[in-house]
């Protein structure tokens, strides 16, 4: 395979790595990239996904190829945090937030009552979302989703997304790099979001402590 670093390239930390990968195994190595991406949060899909498609671009595998293989390691690592889901048990869970400081039984509850009507939907678009894309797995393993549902939603929601980043890098060719700067922003506002809402959470919490 021909050599893909280039000066807009990182050398090392994770895009260093991600890059060797995809140089020294081509399709199976930007599948394996994914994967770890799944477990590891660290580790960036967009650094991954556009890279496949800067790859592609230059003949190095093909377009349908980069998509395949990269949807492929989104579901083998998804798989793994679902099960990591299951051996953590809805007991373990609802005995770990007995113990959380403003947090109610009634919450987990109410969690669980949504999770059980909108889990597929959960799933599905959690996929598309930075951070929540690797977290959705582990509560629809704690719910005991059905595996095929689960694998059903999860395909189809990276496959969209890995879809999206993998023809932007293919488009962009050797500016595949610019894809970051974007993801980054919003993955910032995903952050900002969710902590406005833990923040307005504690609020009223400690206002209703108060009252009491």
């Amino acid at each position: 395979m021909a050599m893909i670093a280039s000066a807009e390239l990182q050398d090392g930390g994770m895009a260093g790595f991600v890059t060797g990968l995809v140089e020294r195994l081509g399709g199976p190595g930007a599948g394996l990239a994914v994967a770890l991406e799944n477990l590891f949060p660290p580790i960036p899909s967009e650094v991954i996904l556009p890279l496949a498609g800067f790859t592609a671009s230059r003949g190095d595998m093909s377009l349908a190829g980069a998509i395949g293989w990269t949807t492929l390691g989104s579901v083998v690592g998804a798989l793994a945090l679902y099960y990591v889901g299951v051996v953590l048990g809805r007991e373990r869970v609802r005995a770990i937030a007995a113990r959380l400081p403003l947090i109610k039984l009634e919450d987990v509850d109410r969690t669980e009552a949504w999770f059980g009507r909108h889990g597929g939907k959960a799933v599905f678009f959690g996929r598309m979302i930075p951070i929540f894309r690797s977290l959705i797995s582990v509560p629809a393993g704690v719910e005991r989703m059905r595996v095929g549902t689960f694998l059903l939603y999860t395909t189809l929601g990276s496959l969209i997304w890995n879809t999206v980043f993998v023809m932007a890098g293919y488009t962009l060719g050797a500016n595949w790099t610019a894809v970051e700067s974007y993801v980054g922003t919003f993955q910032n506002l995903v952050i900002v979001g969710c902590a406005l809402a833990v923040g307005a959470f504690v609020l009223v919490r400690l206002k209703g402590r108060r009252r009491a």
